[in-house]
């Protein structure tokens, strides 16, 4: 069973930035699409960003966009999530998830999670 694992969360000032990570124990990640989440107290589940096997990038519709860069370095088995210019309103638990062959549009088809690292913004 593949078993995920998120590091690199922690507490930053408003506009720092963080660099998270997603490794993997037992299972090479190079076939798996790997997907960041990330969930709010009281809100749900949301996309972040979505990498490929091969490395293209898919976001997701309502997606946070252009201030996270995804990544991944198959030879460290690692996918990484660059939060940059962080705002409060982005604190939240962030996951990562995988998924065979490709991204998906949603969460729901994603079959295996981490348990998620913690990133507080404060203001």
């Amino acid at each position: 069973q593949l078993t995920l694992v998120e590091s690199g969360g922690g507490l930053v000032q408003s506009g720092g930035s963080l660099r998270l990570s997603c490794t993997s124990s037992g299972f090479p990640l190079d076939y798996y699409a790997i997907g960041w989440f990330r969930q709010a107290p009281g809100k749900e589940r949301e996309g972040v960003s979505c990498i490929n096997p091969g490395g293209s990038i898919t976001n997701f519709p309502d997606s946070v966009k252009g201030r996270n860069i995804i990544s991944r370095d198959d030879a460290k088995n690692t996918v990484y999530l660059q939060l940059n210019s962080l705002k409060p309103e982005d604190t939240a638990v962030y996951f990562c998830a995988a998924r065979g062959r490709a991204c998906a549009s949603t969460r729901y088809s994603f079959t295996s999670w981490g348990q998620g690292t913690q990133v507080t913004v404060s203001s």
